[in-house]
């Protein structure tokens, strides 16, 4: 793997991640005004087709009038900063979007939208985006692989070149570090974030800071990996296994007041060591 340019290591990513079940599209080809696009601008970070698309399946009981006030809060999260409005959408995802509609009575009703269906892993919309361009006050920013769930980007791997000396997983580090300063926007669903040059690579989540961004060394959950298994690879196929993602978003993100105000968020229990 140390001889893999950065672009063979995108790719190489994208082959795991279709492997174990998802989708794979080139950011260019769904880009704004392209036949293929999925959203109006480079300022939309939800792939709205798909969060609809997926709001309606999740839901079939609901009017319209219900789904398009779930799509409004999942759009628009409530919160001063990045990590207060991450907390509240994490909250909507887990626990259902709270949504009104108006009976055939004319009675407003009050119901619990489903976001993700974590009963059954193949009844969402698993997506992996490379090159996904975000403009967001007026800077313009491209990270490597977008991770979507049901339109959702709720993770995102950053990637460098192992051949360069000068780059390292903690320069991906730091450039995630940038994006989230940039195009904040992008990181208010987000569950997981990756590093990795090739050859090393870690995982954090939010606020972690880089001594939190640890190796993830097992697939299945009950024994380590290879050695010689590509550390990214493994934490492809352990913790983006879609049963095991579900999991993770569902079960093991808490978030804990620091003091001060201050919120971080962080992976308890899993597998990760």
């Amino acid at each position: 793997m140390s001889a893999f340019t950065e672009s063979v290591v995108e790719e190489a990513a994208l082959a795991w991640l279709e492997a174990i079940g998802w989708q794979v599209a080139h950011g260019p080809e769904i880009a704004p005004d392209m036949p293929g696009a999925e959203r109006a601008n480079y300022g939309e970070v939800v792939l709205s087709t798909r969060l609809r698309d997926a709001l309606a399946r999740l839901n079939p009981n609901l009017p319209a009038e219900a789904l398009e006030d779930a799509f409004r809060k999942l759009t628009r999260p409530e919160g001063a900063d990045l990590i207060q409005r991450n907390r509240a959408l994490h909250r909507l995802m887990v626990d259902g979007v709270t949504v009104e509609y108006h009976g055939a009575d004319g009675a407003i009703r009050g119901a619990q939208a489903r976001v993700l269906n974590f009963d059954d892993p193949a009844n969402n919309d698993w997506l992996a985006v490379n090159q996904f361009t975000v403009v967001e006050n007026k800077r313009e920013r491209r990270p490597d692989v977008v991770l979507f769930v049901n339109g959702l980007p709720l993770a995102i791997v950053e990637l460098k070149n192992a051949a360069d000396e000068g780059a390292t997983i903690w320069t991906a580090f730091q450039q995630l570090q940038t994006y989230k300063a940039e195009i904040p926007s992008l990181f208010a669903p987000n569950a997981v974030l990756v590093v990795s040059d090739g050859v090393e690579a870690r995982v954090g989540t939010l606020t972690a800071g880089r001594e939190w961004f640890k190796p993830w060394r097992t697939v299945g959950g009950d024994t380590l990996a290879a050695e010689t298994m590509p550390q990214l690879q493994v934490i492809i196929e352990g913790l983006f296994d879609r049963r095991r993602f579900l999991d993770l978003v569902r079960d093991f993100i808490v978030f804990e007041d620091e003091g001060g105000g201050r919120l971080a968020k962080k992976m308890a229990g899993y597998h990760q060591f």
